[in-house]
């Protein structure tokens, strides 16, 4: 599958004769000529960008072209985050530690990510696998106001949470 990318055109590269215009208030122009659009871009330092096109007639907005590509590339690499967050804890964890952790779940979870929690033992620690279990419980019953399980796995000690 190839994917075409296709640049927008700015300024002298719009070949069209005419535009429907969107200055830089945001009001609506309507049909204009494309050399008198370039004018009034060109007299508040700004570009003219086609930012839709049409069969016949493109709209073009006058706008901050640089500023364009800059806000563009920062949406990119925000929607790219990952979202899923992982917190490891091991069965004897610290009162202040465990609430740290769920705090820092509620934040997470509030800002539309998910949570996955898995608890490791080490050593003796597989003697007292029931210990594991009621701190996932715990785990479960802490974030049932700001999100829902998803996977719960008490055999791997693993459970997900999603945003509620």
């Amino acid at each position: 599958m190839i994917i075409v990318v296709k640049k927008q055109l700015i300024n002298s590269q719009i070949k069209s004769n005419q535009v429907y215009l969107i200055d830089h208030e945001n009001n609506n122009r309507g049909l204009v000529d494309t050399s008198e659009a370039l004018q009034l871009a060109e007299s508040v330092d700004l570009d003219l960008v086609v930012v839709s096109e049409s069969k016949d007639t493109p709209v073009a907005k006058i706008i901050n072209y640089g500023k364009l590509q800059y806000q563009k590339k920062k949406r990119q690499t925000q929607s790219a985050r990952p979202t899923v967050k992982e917190v490891r804890f091991r069965p004897n964890v610290g009162i202040a530690d465990y609430n740290l952790r769920i705090e820092q779940a509620t934040q997470w979870l509030s800002k539309g990510d998910s949570v996955k929690f898995a608890i490791r033992l080490r050593g003796r620690e597989h003697q007292h696998r029931e210990q594991a279990g009621e701190m996932l419980d715990r785990i479960v019953a802490a974030l049932s106001e700001v999100g829902k399980v998803q996977s719960l796995d008490k055999r791997s000690l693993i459970v997900q949470v999603v945003p509620a």
